[in-house]
C-alpha cells in the first residue's frame, strides 16, 4: 500500500461509511488515518469500526492509525421554543440561568463560565456566528445584549464569545469516559477539543499516560496566544479552520493555518489542516474549484495531513471525496514550486548529533538520488526528524513498536512498517534493503540512506547515517 504522495488523507468514519467493504474502499482510495468523532454515535458503533480497521491493517499487512476526536465542552443555548425565534438587529435581549423556555425578552444560557467570562463590549456568537450580539452589561447571573446580527435562533444551538478564556475544563465527564473507552479499544491518538492553554494537553497526557499521542485541536483564539506552548506540549497538532472562523475574521483564518504549520514544523509536530475542505461534497459528486485550491493550499503550506469530516461520515460521495482529494494533492506535490517551497521553508538543524544526522540524510539522498531514507525508531522521534528535513524522497520507518509505526502513518512522507530490530551494522542493512524492495520504495541497484542509533533499541540516540546499494 505505498502511497504515491507525502501528505496524508484523514477520513472521519460515520453512517457512510461504517461497512468493511466501505473501510476497505476508503482505504483502498488512499485513506491513512481514520477519524472516530465521539460527538456521534453510541459505543458499539465505535467498537465494529475499531474492529474491522484492525481486520483491515491485517489484511494489507500496513500499519492504519485510529484517532479518537473527544467532543469536549459544548456551550449552548436552553430551550427556546418549539418554534425558531427570530432576532432583529437593534433588539435588546437578556440571557440568563433560569431553565424556563425562552420568552421575547430572555432567553435561557444555563453556563455559569460564560457569565464569568463575559465583558462590556464583547461578543457573543450564536449558530456558529450566524447571529451575532453586543454584551452591554452583565453579572454572575444575567447578560444583557444588543442584536447586532439578527437571524433566528433555537434550541441548542451553539455559543461562542471569540476573544475570551472560558474558565472550563476541556474534558466533561462524558470525555473522561470516552477517553477510557477509546483507549482500552487501543486507539492511535487522542484529539482535544477546546483547548485554550498548554496545560490542557498537559491533564490529557496525564490521562492518557502514554497509551496513545495526544493531538491539540486549535479552534479558540485563545490558544494562539498560547500557540509554542501547546504545540510543545501536544505530539500532534489540527488545525481546526471551521470553529477557528467563528470566532475571527475570516480574512485571518489563512495567514494563522501558514504560521501554525510552519511552527508545527520547525517543533517536528505532524500537523492535520481540517474542516471544510471539500463541503460541498456532502451532496456533490465533484468539488468546487475553490475547494480543490484550499486543498491545495494546505499542501503547498506543508501540511502533514488533510482532513474529510462530513464528506466521508454522512456524505452521498466518500470514496469519491478521498479520491479526489488524493489526486489534488499528488497534482500539488508534482508542481515543480512545491518542492522550491519545501526547500526554501527548512530551518537550520539544532545542534545536535541526531538533528545533524538527519539533516545530512537529507541532502545525501538528494546528492545521490537515493530511493528512500531508511529511519530505525522505537518511539519515533528520528523518523520526525527526518520528516522535518522534507526530502524528495519516501521516509521508510522500521519499527519494532506496532504503536509506534501506527501513530507514524499520520506523518508526512512516511511509509511505516513493523518490523524487527536490527541487531548489528550488518543486520541494519540487510533489513532496511529486503524491507525497502518488499515495499516497493526500492529497485534493485538504488541506493538507500539508512539512520539509526547505537545502541541499537536505545530511543533516542540517532547517531549513525550508513549509504546502501538494493
Amino acid at each position: 500500500m505505498r502511497r504515491q504522495r507525502f501528505t496524508k488523507i484523514v477520513a472521519t468514519l460515520g453512517p457512510a461509511t461504517s461497512t468493511p467493504e466501505r473501510l476497505r474502499a476508503l482505504f483502498e482510495a488512499g485513506a491513512d488515518v481514520f477519524r472516530l468523532n465521539f460527538s456521534h454515535g453510541v459505543p458499539e458503533d465505535h467498537r465494529q469500526r475499531v474492529e474491522q480497521l484492525r481486520a483491515l491493517e491485517k489484511h494489507y499487512k500496513h500499519p492504519i492509525a485510529i484517532l479518537m476526536d473527544l467532543q469536549g465542552p459544548k456551550l449552548r443555548l436552553g430551550v427556546v421554543g418549539k418554534q425558531p425565534m427570530e432576532l432583529k438587529k437593534g433588539q435588546k435581549l437578556r440571557f440568563d440561568m433560569d431553565p424556563k423556555p425562552a420568552t421575547a425578552k430572555r432567553v435561557p444560557l444555563l453556563h455559569p463560565e460564560i457569565f464569568q467570562a463575559a465583558q462590556p463590549g464583547g461578543l457573543l456568537l450564536i449558530d456558529d456566528g450566524k447571529v451575532r450580539l453586543k454584551i452591554i452589561a452583565h453579572d454572575k447571573t444575567t447578560i444583557d445584549a444588543e442584536v447586532e446580527a439578527g437571524g433566528p435562533i433555537s434550541d441548542r444551538k451553539g455559543v461562542n464569545l471569540p476573544n475570551l478564556v472560558i474558565p472550563l475544563s476541556p474534558m466533561t465527564p462524558k470525555d473522561h469516559k470516552d477517553l477510557a473507552y477509546g483507549l482500552s479499544l487501543g486507539v492511535d491518538w487522542v484529539a482535544l477539543s477546546f483547548v485554550q492553554r498548554a496545560h490542557d494537553i498537559a491533564e490529557l497526557k496525564k490521562l492518557v499516560a502514554g497509551r496513545a499521542a495526544v493531538m491539540a485541536k486549535l479552534e479558540k483564539p485563545a490558544a494562539i496566544e498560547h500557540l509554542d506552548e501547546i504545540i510543545e506540549q501536544s505530539d500532534g497538532i489540527m488545525v481546526a479552520r471551521g470553529d477557528l472562523g467563528v470566532e475571527m475574521p475570516p480574512e485571518a483564518v489563512p495567514p494563522l493555518q501558514k504560521r501554525i504549520l510552519a511552527t508545527c514544523r520547525v517543533a517536528g509536530r505532524p500537523a492535520i489542516v481540517a474542516t471544510q475542505m471539500l463541503e460541498s461534497m456532502v451532496h456533490s459528486p465533484t468539488p468546487t474549484r475553490a475547494e480543490a485550491s484550499d486543498v491545495a493550499t494546505a499542501v503547498y503550506d506543508g501540511a502533514d495531513a488533510v482532513m474529510l469530516s462530513a464528506e466521508s461520515a454522512s456524505g452521498d460521495y466518500p470514496i469519491e471525496a478521498v479520491t479526489i482529494m488524493d489526486r489534488i494533492i499528488r497534482a500539488a506535490e508534482g508542481d515543480p514550486l512545491y518542492r522550491r517551497l519545501m526547500d526554501a521553508s527548512r530551518h537550520e538543524p539544532e545542534a545536535t548529533t541526531a538533528d545533524a544526522i538527519s539533516a545530512a540524510a537529507r541532502q545525501c539522498a538528494h546528492t545521490l538520488s537515493a530511493a528512500a531514507i531508511v529511519t530505525y525508531t522505537n518511539t519515533g522521534s528520528t523518523t520526525l526528524r527526518a520528516a522535518r528535513e522534507r526530502p524528495d524522497v519516501r521516509i521508510l520507518c522500521l519499527t519494532p513498536n506496532i504503536n509506534t509505526a501506527r501513530r507514524m502513518t499520520l506523518t508526512w512522507g512516511v511509509h511505516p512498517v513493523h518490523a524487527e530490530d536490527a541487531h548489528n551494522f550488518a543486520d541494519m542493512v540487510q533489513r532496511a534493503v529486503r524491507v525497502a524492495r518488499k515495499e516497493e520504495i526500492a529497485k534493485q541497484g538504488e541506493r538507500l540512506v539508512i539512520t539509526a542509533g547505537v545502541p541499537f533499541g536505545t530511543p533516542g540516540a540517532t547517531n549513525i547515517l550508513r549509504i546502501a546499494y538494493c
